[in-house]
C-alpha cells in the first residue's frame, strides 16, 4: 500500500493528527462539562441558602407554602436550563466526532480505491470480475455507511425533538401547579 517510506510516514501523520483531534475534542467537551457542574453546583448552593433563609422566614404556614411554590419554578428553569447544555455540549461533541470518522473513511476509501486502479493496471488478463467484485463491494460498504450515518442523524434529531417537546411539558406543568399552589 506504501510505496516509500513518506508515504508511511504521511499515513502515520494522519493518523496521529485524527488521534489528537478526536482527543481534544473529548477533553474539550469534558472541560465544558466540568465547568458547567461546577457554575451548578456553585449556584444551587447559593439558591439553597436564599431558599432556606427564605423559607425560615415565612411567618405562618401559608406564607411557607407560598414560599416553597415560588422557589419550585426557578428551580425547574434551572435544572432545565443544565439538562438543555449538557445535550448541547454532548451533540456538539458528537457531530464533531462524526465529522471526523466521515473524514476519516473517505480517506481510507480514496487509498483503497486508488491502490485498487494501482493493482488493476498491473493485474494479469481475465481478472476483470474480481476487481469489479472489489469496486463492486467498495460501493456497497460506502452506501452502508452513508445510510447508517443518515439513520444516526435522523435518530438524533427525533431525540432532540422528544427532548425538547418533553422539557416544554415540564416546565408548563410546574408552572401550572406553581400558579396553583400560590392561589
Amino acid at each position: 500500500m506504501f510505496n516509500t517510506p513518506e508515504q508511511f510516514a504521511a499515513a502515520n501523520k494522519a493518523s496521529v493528527d485524527a488521534m489528537l483531534t478526536l482527543a481534544n475534542t473529548a477533553l474539550a467537551s469534558a472541560e465544558r462539562i466540568a465547568a458547567l457542574n461546577l457554575n451548578t453546583a456553585r449556584s444551587m448552593l447559593e439558591d439553597g441558602v436564599a431558599n432556606a433563609k427564605a423559607m425560615l422566614g415565612a411567618k405562618d404556614a401559608q406564607e411557607f407554602f407560598s414560599v416553597q411554590a415560588s422557589i419550585a419554578q426557578p428551580s425547574l428553569e434551572k435544572a432545565v436550563a443544565y439538562s438543555r447544555s449538557v445535550y448541547e455540549i454532548s451533540a456538539q461533541s458528537k457531530e464533531e466526532i462524526s465529522k471526523l470518522i466521515e473524514a476519516q473513511f473517505a480517506d481510507f476509501q480514496k487509498q483503497v480505491l486508488a491502490l485498487l486502479e494501482k493493482a488493476t493496471k498491473n493485474a494479469p488478463a481475465g481478472s476483470d470480475v474480481a476487481v469489479s467484485a472489489v469496486k463492486s463491494a467498495i460501493a456497497a460498504a460506502t452506501s452502508a455507511f452513508d445510510s447508517m450515518n443518515k439513520a444516526a442523524k435522523q435518530v438524533a434529531d427525533i431525540a432532540e425533538t422528544n427532548v425538547a417537546a418533553a422539557t416544554n411539558a415540564t416546565v408548563k406543568a410546574v408552572s401550572a401547579t406553581a400558579a396553583a399552589a400560590k392561589k
